[in-house]
C-alpha cells in the first residue's frame, strides 16, 4: 500500500543551461529543458509525443536512442522521430504491440561543437485498454463504530486506475460530517448509524491514461448492535519511502466495543508536539515531511477488552540533486583536470560518468576516485578529451545529473605584461612584475644573470598569484638594492604545454664589474643567448669579440644594447669557440670576461617508406641517420608500443643505421612503425604506415529466410578482407521467377548494415519481402556478391471488431470479429477471463467463415438470448504459428430498470417526503420516475400519480394530502428500454394538522394588581384537527409606550373549559389577551383580543425632589413633586409626610405623620434646635407607596431654658462653690453660663455677675464675707441670647462645713460595653469621705472595686464595659464629722433589641410574604430590621433592610417551587439584636410530572420514535430542560439526549424490531421529575413486535381474595410483634394498590416462574425465568405477597429526618430485562444488575453459565411522599367491601390481570416504618427500587365470552425437583428466550447459605402456600417471569423515577409505559387497557 506514498519520480521541469566560456565558442551552449522526466505512460489508443529533453545553441543535433545504446528507427505508423527531435509513438492495436518499442527505456542526446549530452533514461510504456471491473465488498460494523469500504481494483491495472469519488444511493458523497475519503481511495464512515444500512455504496474510478470510468457494484453495510469485543484493525499502513517536503497519510482505523482509543508512537515514544502532525479519523497525516520524521511508527488500538497494534517504518528520503564543478573549464593540453560531482539527497546512490554520452572508462588518462566515484581525474589531458562531461547519480529508479563543458587547447605560455630597463641608486627599493597566460596557468621563475634570484628575506622577496582570468602574476621586490643586485633579470613562464621568457637589465649605480660567466652548450640549429654579466653603473658600452673580431660579423649574430649576444641557427664549425665581453667603464678603461661555447649536433633521419605488399611477402626497411654527434641510439615502435621479438619482426641496428625485417607478412603486421634516433643533443623520430591487403571473401553466405511481420530480422552476410570490404545490400521486389531489377536498400533507422555485413531489419514489414543481394568490395581483387529470398510471414491479428456494442435483454445478439494472418488461423472467444465453450453452454454459439481472397477469417459469437450477466468484456483471440492477436468488445445488455427502493423520509399533515434509491438502471440512463399513491382502503384504480419525475432527483414531496389519513404508495422507474416493476408498497399515516378554529367564549377577570384570570372553551370540535394538547395565551399592554408585541405563555389542555391566571403584569394597566389552541401539529388561529385592566396597587416610587426648609426654631416647610405617573399604579389620593426627632443622645422621638393632597406642608410645634428625619410618600386606594429617602433638617436656635438644677456649698470662710446642670432644652449651642450672686443685707441693688465656661458646670465665688448669706442663681446663654434664670439657692461661707456633694443625681443612659463615669464631687471641712453603693432589691450593697469598677480620687465612679446587669440605682454618700450628703444616679445600659417573632403569612410561585412582632427594644428605639434569606440547603444569604415602622414584608422574584430559609433581626442605636428563629417556606410549584392521560410516544416505526414531551405537566414552574436516556433492553450503555423542547423529540438510529428502555427526566426550578417506559420498534415491513408476554393472569376478584386472605407462614419462624392487618391504599377507579410487608429487617419474596403458573403454555415460548437472591429466603419464607404488620394511614414527617434516613440501609436489588420472544429459540442470557452489601449474609459471586452481575447504585429522594394521604385508606376488610360494592364491578369482575414484570428487594427496618413515608421517593425511583416487592400487571377489559365463563382459574403449583428452575447446591440460575440477534453475556451465580435441600424445600413450600392463597390460576397462555428491577432499567423500568407525592405516581408510570405498548399490541383495547403497579 505504501507504494502509493513513494513519490520517486520528480515531475518538476528543470532547465539547466551551461555556457562554455571559450573565446572561440562564445555562443555555444547545451542545456536541458526537462532533465527530471524519467517516466512516460500513455494509452495505446491515444499515443504520445515526447520532445527531446535536451537542446543546444547554436542548433544542436537531437537524436533518440534505446537505453542499450541503439539508435532508434522509424517504424511506419508505429514510431517516428520528427526533425525537431520529437519522438512520436502512434496509436496502435494490441496485435501491433512490440515491447522493444512500447515498453522500453529511451534517452535523447543533443550535440553541437560544445559537446554532446544525454538525458536520463526515460521509461516509455504503453497501456492497453484491458477489461477490468472494480468492486466493493459488503461490510459489517457496530452502531457507533467506524465502517471502511475499499474499492478493489485488479492488480493488473491498479497502477493506472484511481478512485475519483464515492456514491451513496447514486448521490456523490461530499466529504465531511461522518463521511471521509482517504488519499488511497477508501471510504470511512464514522459513528455508524442504523440508517446507514439502508443505503448502497459505490466507488467511481477513472483510468489515468484512457480516461475510462468504471462504477463498482453496490455494497451494503450491515449495522450490528454494539457487542463487547476486542479491537479489530480495519485499515492499516506498511513500511515505505516518501520524499521530503511531501505529505503522507498513515491509515489506522479499528472497530470494537467499547470504541477503541488510538495512540500513536514513533520509535517507542509518543508523537512530538508538532503542528505538522494531524490525527484524523483516517489516521495520522504528516505534512511537510522532514528527514527526522523517518522512524518506526506504531498505532496502538485499545479498549477494555484488548489491544492491537500496527507497525511500519517510514523512510523520508531527500531527492537526488547533482552539482558538477567546475561548470565549464577551458584549459591547455597536457594539464590535469579534476571534476567533482557533489550529490545531495538520500544515501545508497551510485555515480556514473559520461563524456559526450559515452561511459568514461578508466585508463592512463582517466581515473575515478572517491567513496561514491564522485571525482573524475583527467591526467595529461589531450585535445581529444574536450567535450561534455556528465555525472549521473541513481537511486531506486530516481536519477539526477549535471554536466560540464571541458575545452582543451594549446596552452603554451605567453608574456602579457613585463618590466622595463631602469637605473636605481643603492638603497632605493625597486619592484619587478611579470605576467603570463597559458593553459594550464603557468608557473613563473626569476633569474639574475642566468642564476636563480637569491631570496634574501631581509632584502629580496618574490611572490606569485593567479588572477580570475587565468593569468599568473609574479613580483620580485628588492627593498635595499646593492651593486650585486644589478644585472639582467629574466622571468620564465612554464607549463606542461611549453615556456616563454622575458628579460631586461636593472642597473644599480656603483663601480662596474663583470660577474664570472659559465661555459655554454648550444644545440646546432637552435638559438642561443649569451649575457655579459655586468654589474655597477654607469659604464659607457658593452662589446663582444670572438677571435679578436668585434661582433656581430654575420647575420646570425645580434648584440643588444643591454649587452646580450644572440646566436641564431647555431652552426657547429662557425659558432663554437671563445667569446669575450668587453665593458668600457671609463675612457680608455675596459674590463673583460671570457665564455666558451660548445655546439652539439642532433641526429637527422633520412626519409623512408613502406611499399605496398600482401600476405606472405617479405619486407625490409632501413632507418639511416645521416648526421649528428655520436653516439647515436636508434629504436623502433609499432602503434606506439615496443616491438616484441615474437611478433615475427627482426630488427638489426648498427652505429648510425637500423633495419626492420619481416620474413612473412600477415594482417597482424598492419600498423604505424616509428624509427627513433637520439643523442646528447636531441631525440628525433619518423613514422610510416605498413598496409597488408586481402581481397574480400564470404565468411557467412546469405541464405533464404523467413521474416515475421512486426518482428526484427537479420539477413546474414559476413565478409572478410583488408582493407575491410565495404558491404552493400540490394533489393528486388518479388515477382514471377528471377528478380527483375535490384535497387540499393535504403538505410534508415529501421534497416541498418551491421558491422559484420549482415542486414538488420528491426521491424519487418510486408513490403520487405523479395530478393536481396549482398555485395562486398575493398579494392583488392574483384567484388563478390550473393543473393537470397526473404519471405514475410504475417502473425494472426484482429483487423476488425466493435469496441462497444449494445444488446437488449432477452434478444439474440451477434458479435463479429475479423482476423488475418498466415493460415491456419484459430479464433477463440472469451467472456471476461473464461473461454467460451458452446458445448457446455448452449446459450452461446460460434461460427467461423474464412475468406481466401482476402486471407481473412470472420468469426461470429451469438448470444441466445442476451442476459444481464452478459454485460462484460468479450474478447476474440486469433492464433497462428507466428503470433496471436486480440480484440476487446464491451457488451452492454440493456433492460428495463429494477424498481427503486422507496422510503419515507418525513411525513407531515398534508404532505410527505419520499426518497428512493435506484439500484440497477438496466444499463440505460433512467429517464423518469412515476409515483402513485391512494387511500389504503381504496383500490389502485382510484390512485393519484405524479408522472415524469426528473431522473436527477432522488426525493420528492407529495402534497395536498389529508391529515391523519393512511396512504399506500408505490413507484416506477423508466429508461429507454421500458418501465420497471412496481416498488414495494409502503403504508404511511399523515400527521395531525394544526387547529383551524380559535378558542371560544374568552372572558377576562382582574384578580390582583398584577394578575388577570382568563377563562375560555375549546375550539369547535370539527376545527380542532386532532387532540388539543394545550393553549397559548398571548397578552400585551395596550397603554402608551408599549411595543404592541404579545407575550406568550403556554398551558396544557385539561378539558373543554380552561382557566389560566396571568401573573407578573404591570399594575393598574390595560391588557389585551388572545388565546390559541394547539395540538401535536401546531397552533391554530387566535381568538379576538379582549381587554381588561389590572387592579390598583400602591405607588412603587416616592415623590420626587423632596426638600425641607427650616423657617423658625419650631417651624419647617416641606415641598415635593408628584412621583412619575407610570409608578402610581392607580389614582393618586394624596401624600403623607412622616417625620420624627433625632435627639443628641441618638434616641428617636415619636414618629408623626401629616396627610395632605397638596405638594407642600408646614410643620409647626417642632422642638427647637433639633434634628428631624423626614420622609414623604404617595398613596392610592390600595395603600401607602414607597417612602422617599430620609431627609434631615435642623430647627433654628432660640433662647435656652433655665439650668436644670443648681447647688451652692461653702468651701471656705470667704468662698462658695456653685454647680449646676445644663438646661433640659438648650435650644441651641450654650456659649457660656452667667452666675448671679447677691447679698440681701449688703445694700447692693444689683447682683454680682460671673461668667463660666460652658464646658465647666461649676464655679468658685471668692471674696465673700464670713457668715453672710448670699443668693445665687444662674442662666445659660446662646447666640439668641440669655435664657431663663435657674432657681435661687442660699449659701453662707463658713470655715468648717458639713460634707456636701456638688454633683447631681438623676438618670444616666449609655450603650453597653462602654466606659461610664458617675461623678460625685464633694466639698466640706474636714474633707468628706466618699462611698458608693448600688441598690439591690430593698438593700444597698457597697460596690466591690475590681478591674471593672474603681473610684477616682475626686469621687467619680468608673464602670468599664458596662452590661445590661450594670443598670440600676447607684448612691454616692459624702461624709465628714459635721454631716453627710447623698446623690442617687439611675444608670440605664442600652443593649441590642430582642429577637422578633417571625411568621409566614402568604406564599405564591415567586414570592413569600412575612410578618413579625418586634421584641424588647433594648432601651433604645428600633431603627429598622434586617431580613436575611437563602435557598434551602445553601448558606448563601441575601440581606434586605426594612424600615422600623414595617411589620410585614414581601420577598419577590423568588424561584418557583423552592424552599427558602428566612431569619430577621431588629436594629437600634446600639446595633443589631438577636436573630429570630430560622423559618422555612416554599414557593408554590413542584417538580414536573408526566400526565398519565398523555401517551409517551406519538409515533414509532422501525428506526425512529417520536416522544410526546407535551405530556409533562410543569407543576406550576416552567420546565427548563428534559433529559432522555434510552437503550435496547439487555444492553448496558445508555444513550443520552438533552433538549429544551417542550413539544416533540425524535429518537433516531434505533434498531428495528427491538425492545427499548426509556428514562425521561424533566427539570424545573422546583426539581426534576422522572418517567420510565418501554417501547418496541417495528419490523422493517412495519409490523409490531409482540414480545411482552404475561407472567400469569388472574381475575380481579381472585386477586383481591388472594391479597386479602391471611396466610400462615410456611415455616415455624417466630414473627416479631403481634400480627396485624395489611396497610392498603386503594385509589378508585384506577385500582392503585400498596401493600407493605414488615416482618423484620430481612425480607424475601418467593419469585413466581412460568413453570408454576403456566402448565398449558408452550415451554419453548417463555420470556424469562428468575432466581432468588436473598439469604432470608431460607429463614422467613412467606407467601407471594405478605400483608402482616400493616396499619392504615400515613403521616407527614419532618423534612430534616429524611436527609439522613438512607445512610443505614442494607438491601439487594436485581433487574431483569424482558426482550423479544421467539419460539424454538435457544436460551439467551438477559442482563442483570446485582448489588452485594457484605459477607455477613454469606453471599458470594462465582462464575457459572447463568447470568451476568455488576454493581448498582442507590438513588434516594427525601422530600416528597410516595403515596398521597388524600385518598381514603382502609383495612383489608374494607378493601373487600370496596371491591364487592364498588361500581367498578362491570370493569373489574371479569378483567384479567397480566403480571408482566416483577422485581424483588429487601425491606430494611428504615424503609417503610408504619406511620411514615420518608422513603417514598426511593420506592418510586426505578433507578434503584427499595420497596419489598413490586409486580407490574396489565388490566384488560373483559371480552364478551368472558361474562359467561366461570371463575375457573388454575391453581399455582409448587416448585418441583425436576423442574427446569431447580434450586441446586445453593446455586440459582435462570434461562431466558430471546431473539436470535441477542448476544450472550458472561454469567454469574450467587451462592446462598444453607443446604440445597432446605432451599428447595423452602421454595416449594412457599409456592404451595401461594397457590393455596390464590385459589386460582392463569387462564391465558404465554410464559413469563418475576424479575427484579435494579438501578438500571429493567423489567419494571416503566415506573417513575420521582413522582413527588402524587396519588397517581404509580399509575402514571404504568400508563405511560407498558400500558401504551399493550394498547399497540391489543389493538382495539385502546381506551380501556391500562397498566398498574402492585407494590
Amino acid at each position: 500500500m505504501w507504494g502509493m506514498y513513494a513519490f520517486l519520480t520528480n515531475s518538476v521541469s528543470l532547465s539547466l543551461i551551461l555556457t562554455v566560456n571559450s573565446e572561440d565558442v562564445v555562443s555555444t551552449r547545451l542545456y536541458f529543458v526537462n532533465a527530471s522526466l524519467q517516466r512516460v505512460t500513455f494509452s495505446s489508443s491515444v499515443g504520445v509525443s515526447l520532445p527531446c529533453p535536451a537542446g543546444g545553441a547554436p542548433h544542436a543535433v537531437l537524436r533518440w536512442y534505446l537505453a542499450a545504446g541503439d539508435d532508434i528507427y522509424d517504424v511506419p505508423h508505429i514510431r517516428h522521430v520528427h526533425a525537431n527531435g520529437t519522438l512520436q509513438l502512434y496509436p496502435f492495436s494490441p496485435s501491433a504491440y512490440n515491447s522493444i518499442i512500447h515498453d522500453n527505456e529511451y534517452f535523447c542526446t543533443a550535440e553541437n561543437q560544445a559537446g554532446k549530452i544525454r538525458s536520463p533514461s526515460i521509461h516509455i510504456k504503453a497501456v492497453f485498454r484491458e477489461p477490468y471491473t472494480v468492486r466493493v465488498a459488503d461490510q459489517r460494523s457496530m452502531r457507533g463504530n467506524v465502517a471502511v469500504f475499499k474499492c478493489l481494483i485488479p492488480s493488473a491495472v491498479q497502477e493506472y486506475v484511481s478512485v475519483v469519488s464515492w456514491e451513496k444511493d447514486t448521490v456523490s458523497i461530499v466529504p465531511g460530517n461522518r463521511f471521509f475519503l482517504t488519499s488511497f481511495g477508501a471510504l470511512y464512515i464514522s459513528e455508524v448509524q442504523k440508517e446507514d444500512a439502508l443505503s448502497t455504496y459505490r466507488c467511481i474510478t477513472k483510468h489515468k491514461y484512457s480516461g475510462e470510468t468504471r462504477q463498482s457494484n453496490g455494497a451494503r453495510l450491515s449495522v450490528m448492535d454494539p457487542t463487547e469485543s476486542t479491537p479489530s484493525v480495519l485499515d492499516s499502513f506498511q513500511s515505505g519511502e516518501v520524499q521530503i517536503g511531501h505529505s503522507v497519510e498513515l491509515p489506522c482505523i479499528a472497530s470494537g466495543y467499547p470504541n477503541p482509543t488510538i495512540r500513536w508512537l514513533k520509535d517507542g515514544r509518543p508523537l512530538p508536539a508538532d503542528s505538522r502532525w494531524t490525527r484524523r479519523i483516517t489516521g495520522l497525516t504528516i505534512s511537510d515531511l522532514r528527514l527526522e520524521d523517518s522512524g518506526n511508527y506504531i498505532c496502538e488500538v485499545t479498549n477494555s477488552f484488548g489491544s492491537k497494534e500496527v507497525t511500519g517504518h517510514l523512510n523520508v528520503i531527500e531527492p537526488l540533486r547533482v552539482t558538477l564543478s567546475p561548470k565549464n573549464l577551458k584549459t591547455g593540453i597536457s594539464s590535469t583536470v579534476i571534476l567533482s560531482c557533489a550529490v545531495q539527497g538520500s544515501p545508497h546512490f551510485t555515480v556514473s560518468w559520461y563524456r559526450n554520452t559515452e561511459p568514461v572508462l578508466p585508463d592512463q588518462h582517466f581515473s575515478i576516485q572517491g567513496a561514491h566515484n564522485e571525482t573524475l581525474f583527467i591526467s595529461a589531458a589531450q585535445k581529444r578529451h574536450s567535450g561534455a562531461y556528465q555525472c549521473f547519480a541513481t537511486r531506486k529508479g530516481q536519477t539526477a545529473q549535471d554536466f560540464s563543458i571541458i575545452l582543451l587547447e594549446d596552452g603554451t605560455p605567453r608574456i602579457v605584461a613585463s618590466f622595463s630597463e631602469r637605473v636605481v641608486v643603492p638603497g632605493e627599493p625597486f619592484s619587478l612584475m611579470c605576467a603570463a597566460k597559458g593553459a594550464p596557468p603557468p608557473t613563473i621563475t626569476w633569474t639574475l644573470d642566468d642564476e636563480p634570484v637569491a631570496r634574501d628575506l631581509s632584502r629580496v622577496r618574490a611572490s606569485q598569484y593567479t588572477l580570475s582570468d587565468g593569468s599568473t602574476v609574479s613580483h620580485v621586490n628588492v627593498s635595499s638594492p646593492q651593486i650585486r643586485d644589478g644585472g639582467v633579470y629574466r622571468c620564465a613562464a612554464r607549463n606542461s604545454a611549453g615556456s616563454a621568457e622575458y628579460q631586461a637589465r636593472i642597473n644599480v649605480r656603483g663601480p662596474p664589474r663583470i660577474r664570472p660567466m659559465k661555459n655554454i652548450t648550444a644545440v646546432a640549429g637552435r638559438n642561443t643567448f649569451i649575457n655579459c654579466r655586468v654589474i655597477g653603473y654607469p659604464y659607457y658600452s658593452i662589446n663582444w669579440y670572438k677571435e679578436g673580431l668585434l661582433l656581430p660579423d654575420n647575420h646570425r649574430q645580434v648584440v643588444y644594447e643591454n649587452g646580450t649576444l644572440k646566436l641564431s641557427d647555431v652552426q657547429k664549425g662557425m659558432d663554437e669557440g671563445a667569446y669575450v665581453c668587453s665593458v668600457l667603464i671609463q675612457p680608455q678603461l675596459f674590463i673583460t670576461q671570457t665564455v666558451y661555447v660548445t655546439v652539439k649536433v642532433p641526429p637527422l633521419i633520412q626519409p623512408f617508406d613502406f611499399p605496398p605488399t600482401s600476405i606472405g611477402k617479405l619486407m625490409y626497411i632501413a632507418c639511416v641517420v645521416s648526421s649528428g654527434d655520436m653516439p647515436i641510439r636508434i629504436t623502433w615502435r609499432k602503434d606506439g608500443q615496443e616491438i616484441v621479438p615474437s611478433s615475427g619482426i627482426t630488427i638489426d641496428t648498427k652505429e648510425f643505421m637500423s633495419s626492420l625485417q619481416i620474413s612473412k607478412v600477415s594482417l597482424k603486421h598492419n600498423g604505424n612503425y616509428t624509427c627513433i634516433a637520439s643523442n646528447d643533443a636531441a631525440t628525433v623520430s619518423t613514422e610510416r604506415q605498413l598496409t597488408v591487403t586481402v581481397p574480400p571473401r564470404f565468411v557467412v553466405q546469405p541464405n533464404n529466410q523467413d521474416g515475421i511481420y512486426g518482428k526484427a530480422g537479420i539477413l546474414n552476410c559476413s565478409v572478410d578482407g583488408y582493407p575491410p570490404p565495404k558491404v552493400m545490400w540490394k533489393h528486388a521486389k518479388a515477382g514471377i521467377g528471377n528478380p527483375q531489377q535490384y535497387h540499393p536498400v535504403p538505410l534508415t533507422g529501421r534497416i541498418q548494415i551491421m558491422n559484420n555485413g549482415s542486414l538488420l531489419i528491426r521491424h519487418v514489414l510486408e513490403e520487405d519481402r523479395g530478393f536481396y543481394l549482398c555485395q562486398a568490395s575493398n579494392g583488392v581483387g574483384s567484388d563478390i556478391s550473393k543473393s537470397m529470398v526473404l519471405t514475410v510471414k504475417i502473425p494472426a491479428m484482429i483487423t476488425s471488431h466493435p469496441n462497444t456494442t449494445m444488446a437488449k435483454k432477452g434478444h439474440v445478439k451477434e458479435l463479429n470479429c475479423t482476423a488475418r494472418g498466415e493460415w491456419p488461423i484459430i479464433i477463440r472467444w472469451e467472456r471476461g477471463d473464461t473461454v467460451i465453450d458452446p458445448d457446455r453452454n448452449p446459450r452461446y454459439s460460434i461460427t467461423t467463415s474464412p475468406n481466401e481472397k482476402t486471407d481473412e477469417v470472420l468469426s461470429t459469437l451469438k448470444l441466445k438470448p442476451a442476459e444481464r450477466e452478459d454485460s462484460v468484456f468479450f474478447s476474440c483471440h486469433a492464433i497462428n504459428s507466428y503470433g496471436e492477436g486480440r480484440g476487446l468488445i464491451q457488451l452492454t445488455v440493456q433492460e428495463p430498470p429494477d424498481p427503486p427502493e422507496l422510503e419515507v423520509r418525513e411525513v407531515k399533515d398534508r404532505s410527505m417526503n419520499l426518497r428512493w434509491t435506484q439500484r440497477f438502471d438496466g444499463n440505460s440512463v433512467i429517464t423518469s420516475y412515476d409515483i402513485e399513491y391512494k387511500n389504503k382502503t381504496d383500490s389502485w384504480e382510484l390512485k393519484h400519480a405524479t408522472r415524469n419525475i426528473s431522473p436527477t432527483n432522488n426525493q420528492a414531496n407529495i402534497v395536498d394530502l389529508h391529515p391523519a389519513s393512511v396512504y399506500s404508495i408505490r413507484m416506477y422507474s423508466y429508461n429507454a428500454i421500458g418501465k420497471s416493476e412496481a416498488s414495494k408498497e409502503l403504508t404511511i399515516s399523515t400527521e395531525e394538522a394544526q387547529p383551524d378554529g380559535p378558542p371560544m367564549d374568552v372572558i377576562l377577570q382582574p384578580v390582583t394588581s398584577q394578575s388577570i384570570r382568563v377563562t375560555w372553551k375549546a375550539p369547535r370540535k370539527e376545527l380542532q384537527n386532532g387532540v388539543i394538547r394545550g393553549y397559548q395565551i398571548g397578552y400585551r399592554e395596550n397603554g402608551p409606550g408599549s411595543n404592541g408585541q404579545y407575550s406568550i405563555v403556554e398551558m396544557k389542555a385539561t378539558g373543554d373549559s380552561e382557566v389560566y391566571t396571568l401573573d407578573n403584569l404591570k399594575k393598574f394597566a390595560q391588557y389585551g389577551v388572545v388565546v390559541q389552541a394547539f395540538n401535536r401539529a401546531g397552533t391554530g388561529p387566535s381568538s379576538s383580543e379582549i381587554n381588561a385592566t389590572t387592579l390598583e396597587d400602591v405607588p412603587s416610587q416616592p415623590p420626587q425632589n423632596v426638600r425641607a426648609i427650616s423657617v423658625t426654631s419650631d417651624e419647617a416647610v416641606i415641598t415635593w413633586a408628584e412621583p412619575p405617573r407610570m409608578t402610581l399604579h392607580g389614582v393618586l389620593k394624596g401624600y403623607r409626610v412622616v417625620f420624627w426627632a433625632v435627639f443628641p443622645d441618638g434616641e428617636w422621638g415619636e414618629m408623626q405623620n401629616i396627610t395632605t393632597t397638596k405638594e407642600q406642608v408646614e410643620l409647626r410645634g417642632l422642638e427647637k434646635f433639633t434634628n428631624y428625619s423626614i420622609q414623604v410618600l404617595a398613596y392610592t386606594q390600595a395603600g401607602d407607596g414607597v417612602r422617599s429617602n430620609v431627609l434631615y433638617i435642623q430647627t433654628r436656635e432660640d433662647y435656652p431654658g433655665p439650668p436644670a438644677g443648681i447647688k451652692a456649698v461653702p468651701s471656705s470662710a470667704s468662698s462658695v462653690v456653685v454647680s449646676w446642670l445644663p438646661p433640659h432644652k438648650p435650644n441651641g449651642i450654650i456659649r457660656k453660663y452667667t452666675i448671679y450672686c447677691s447679698s440681701p443685707g449688703s445694700g447692693q441693688p444689683l447682683p454680682s455677675e460671673y461668667e463660666a465656661n460652658p464646658e465647666l458646670l461649676f464655679y468658685r465665688i471668692t471674696h465673700l464675707n464670713h457668715r453672710q448669706q448670699y443668693l445665687i442663681w444662674a442662666a445659660a446663654v446662646t447666640t439668641a441670647g440669655r435664657g431663663n434664670f435657674s432657681d435661687k439657692v442660699t449659701v453662707e461661707p463658713a470655715a468648717k462645713a458639713p460634707a456636701k456633694i456638688l454633683s447631681f443625681g438623676g438618670t444616666v443612659t449609655t450603650p453597653w460595653m462602654k466606659e461610664v463615669r458617675l461623678p460625685c464631687s464633694s466639698v466640706g471641712e474636714p474633707t468628706p469621705t466618699i462611698k458608693w453603693t448600688k441598690d439591690s432589691e430593698d438593700t444597698a450593697i457597697p460596690l466591690s472595686l475590681d478591674g471593672q469598677r474603681l473610684i477616682l480620687a475626686n469621687g467619680t465612679l468608673v464602670l468599664r464595659s458596662v452590661k445590661a446587669e450594670d443598670s440600676g440605682y447607684y448612691t454616692c454618700t459624702a461624709t465628714n464629722t459635721l454631716g453627710f450628703d447623698t446623690i442617687i444616679v439611675n444608670l440605664l445600659v442600652q443593649v441590642p433589641p430582642d429577637q422578633p417573632r417571625l411568621t409566614v403569612s402568604t406564599t405564591s410561585t415567586s414570592s413569600i410574604t412575612l410578618a413579625w412582632i418586634p421584641g424588647d427594644n433594648g432601651g433604645s428605639s428600633i431603627r429598622g430590621f434586617v431580613l436575611q434569606y437563602s435557598v434551602d440547603n445553601t448558606e448563601e444569604w441575601k440581606d434586605v433592610f426594612i424600615s422600623s415602622s414595617e411589620r410585614s414584608f414581601k420577598l419577590d422574584n423568588l424561584r418557583c417551587g423552592t424552599w427558602y430559609k428566612v431569619k430577621l433581626a431588629a436594629k437600634n442605636s446600639v446595633g443589631a439584636g438577636r436573630i429570630s428563629e430560622i423559618i422555612e417556606a416554599k414557593t408554590h410549584g413542584r417538580e414536573p410530572q408526566f400526565n398519565k392521560d398523555q401517551p409517551v410516544f406519538t409515533h414509532i416505526n422501525s428506526s425512529h420514535a417520536r416522544l410526546n414531551l407535551q405530556g409533562w405537566a410543569s407543576g406550576g414552574c416552567p420546565i427548563s430542560a428534559v433529559t432522555l436516556e434510552f437503550r435496547p433492553k439487555g444492553t448496558w450503555t445508555w444513550q443520552n439526549v438533552r433538549t429544551n423542547a417542550t413539544t416533540d423529540v425524535f429518537l433516531a438510529e434505533l434498531r428495528e424490531a427491538t425492545w427499548y428502555e426509556l428514562k425521561m427526566k424533566a427539570c424545573n426550578s422546583a426539581g426534576c421529575g422522572n418517567q420510565s417506559s418501554q417501547f418496541a420498534t417495528l419490523d422493517y415491513n412495519g409490523s409490531e413486535n409482540n414480545c411482552l408476554y404475561p407472567l400469569f393472569s388472574l381475575d380481579a376478584k381472585s386477586l383481591a381474595e388472594m391479597l386479602i386472605s391471611k396466610n400462615n407462614r410456611s415455616f415455624d419462624t417466630p414473627v416479631k410483634g403481634p400480627p396485624q392487618g395489611p396497610r392498603l391504599h386503594i385509589d378508585i377507579p384506577r385500582v392503585q394498590l400498596l401493600i407493605e410487608d414488615k416482618e423484620g429487617e430481612d425480607k424475601a419474596t418467593i419469585p413466581v416462574t412460568d413453570t408454576e403458573f403456566n402448565q398449558t403454555g408452550n415451554p419453548q415460548s417463555f420470556c424469562t425465568g428468575v432466581s432468588v437472591h436473598h439469604p432470608a429466603l431460607i429463614q422467613n419464607t412467606g407467601p407471594l405477597i405478605d400483608m402482616s404488620d400493616i396499619r392504615p394511614g400515613t403521616n407527614p414527617v419532618s423534612r430534616k429526618s429524611v436527609k439522613s434516613a438512607h445512610s443505614i440501609r442494607n438491601r439487594y436489588s436485581s433487574q431483569w430485562t424482558l426482550t423479544k420472544c421467539q419460539a424454538s429459540t435457544p436460551a439467551r442470557t438477559l442482563t442483570s444488575d446485582w448489588r452485594t452489601v457484605g459477607s455477613q449474609h454469606g453471599i458470594t459471586v462465582t462464575e457459572s453459565d447463568s447470568y451476568s452481575a455488576s454493581l448498582s447504585q442507590d438513588t434516594d429522594k427525601g422530600r416528597n411522599s410516595m403515596v398521597s394521604t388524600e385518598s381514603a385508606s382502609s383495612t383489608y376488610e374494607e378493601l373487600a367491601r370496596a371491591y364487592e360494592h364498588a361500581k367498578l364491578e362491570e370493569h373489574l369482575q371479569h378483567a384479567k390481570f397480566e403480571i408482566t414484570e416483577c422485581f424483588i428487594s429487601d425491606s430494611s427496618s428504615d424503609q417503610m416504618t408504619t406511620g411514615t413515608n420518608d422513603n417514598a421517593d426511593s420506592m418510586t425511583s426505578m433507578s434503584t427500587p427499595s420497596e419489598p416487592g413490586i409486580c407490574r400487571f396489565t388490566a384488560s377489559p373483559p371480552k364478551p365470552q368472558d361474562y359467561d365463563r366461570g371463575k375457573n382459574v388454575a391453581v399455582p403449583i409448587p416448585h418441583r425437583a425436576k423442574s427446569e428452575w431447580l434450586l441446586q447446591s445453593t446455586i440459582f440460575y435462570f434461562r431466558a428466550s430471546a431473539s436470535s440477534s441477542s448476544s450472550t453475556l458472561p454469567q454469574r451465580t450467587l451462592t446462598m447459605p444453607g443446604s440445597s435441600a432446605s432451599v428447595a424445600q423452602s421454595a416449594a413450600a412457599a409456592a404451595a402456600a401461594t397457590a393455596a392463597a390464590a385459589g386460582a390460576s392463569s387462564s391465558s397462555g404465554g410464559g413469563g417471569a418475576v424479575g427484579a428491577t435494579g438501578g438500571t432499567p429493567g423489567g419494571a423500568s416503566s415506573s417513575s423515577s420521582k413522582m413527588g407525592g402524587s396519588r397517581d405516581s404509580l399509575l402514571e408510570s404504568s400508563s405511560s409505559g407498558l400500558g401504551r405498548l399493550q394498547k399497540q399490541r391489543d389493538g382495539g383495547a385502546g381506551a380501556y387497557s391500562k397498566s398498574y403497579t402492585l407494590v
